[in-house]
């Protein structure tokens, strides 16, 4: 995995820019998990999985982009500037252009990335902005903006439209490329948690936020102890449910925490974090993180 040499975050996103070409195609991010980037890698190979994006990107720019705006609030300086100023800070952070973000009137606690590479859309859902303080909302929209900077989107279009609008007859022809998309997005998860914690630069905030998704109840919030919940991944390693993650879009929640707790261990987050300059290097961090993912994941 490519090293990111003395560290600097923002020179390491300047200079990364004016790399080859073919490198923002892997989406080489020095912070990436490295079983993302070479899923994506392997997608090259995959007719069904071109065929899907190609089809997906079209449904979005003739569908999609005005879809959101007959439901959904676009967000901006006279609009929600609270969540504005947070998107915006999380971009400037990762180096990418400003999103474009919605507010989805839903009671799920959630946010998601759809559109091309050149013109992406954040949805957050109205129940995280209820839920959430400025500092967890910081980590969960600078995860969707690590879906950007990693160039993610096609990818996250494509399953979206193959989740959503094939019918029952045409499910096993889209099989092979739904399977691989969800397969590779839980690795891409991975990336964007550690996307989240580079714009929090708080493990205790980008960790709250996750385990706030599985509880969904304010009055628990406060109750939560962060250790039991992480013991809940020795239990789950054992029995057969265990497998049902593998028709999951993300990895258990336990895992992504401990996933998460190994990249705060790295020198590149503990330099960017002005936390030190000991650490693991990126190599290091994810061949932990293989242990806790690549089981059944």
């Amino acid at each position: 995995m490519a090293e990111v040499g003395a560290l600097d975050f923002r020179g390491f996103v300047g200079g990364r820019a004016q790399q080859l070409p073919d490198e923002g195609r892997d989406g080489g991010r020095g912070y990436a998990y490295v079983s993302d980037k070479h899923t994506r890698r392997v997608f090259d190979q995959m007719k069904a999985v071109d065929l899907a994006v190609s089809a997906a990107v079209r449904l979005f720019e003739a569908y999609g982009k005005s879809e959101l705006l007959g439901h959904a609030v676009k967000v901006g300086p006279r609009q929600f500037p609270r969540v504005h100023a947070i998107a915006t800070q999380c971009s400037d952070e990762l180096g990418i252009a400003h999103p474009t973000v919605y507010i989805v009137n839903n009671p799920v606690m959630n946010a998601a990335t759809f559109g091309t590479n050149q013109s992406s859309v954040i949805m957050v859902h109205s129940a995280l902005v209820d839920h959430m303080n400025d500092a967890e909302l910081l980590s969960v929209i600078g995860h969707e903006c690590g879906h950007i900077h990693n160039h993610h989107v096609v990818y996250l279009t494509a399953l979206h439209y193959l989740r959503t609008m094939a019918g029952v007859f045409l499910k096993p022809i889209i099989a092979p490329a739904e399977l691989a998309l969800k397969g590779w997005l839980r690795r891409a998860e991975i990336t964007c948690d550690r996307a989240g914690l580079l714009c929090s630069k708080d493990l205790e905030v980008s960790t709250r936020a996750l385990t706030k998704l599985a509880l969904g109840s304010a009055k628990l919030y406060d109750q939560l102890n962060m250790e039991a919940f992480i013991e809940q991944y020795d239990e789950m390693k054992e029995g057969i449910g265990r497998y049902a993650e593998m028709g999951a879009t993300h990895p258990w929640l336990p895992k992504r925490v401990i996933a998460l707790r190994h990249f705060a261990g790295s020198e590149l987050y503990k330099k960017h974090a002005k936390l030190g300059d000991a650490g693991l290097t990126m190599d290091e961090v994810d061949e932990k993180v293989h242990g806790v993912i690549k089981v059944w994941g």
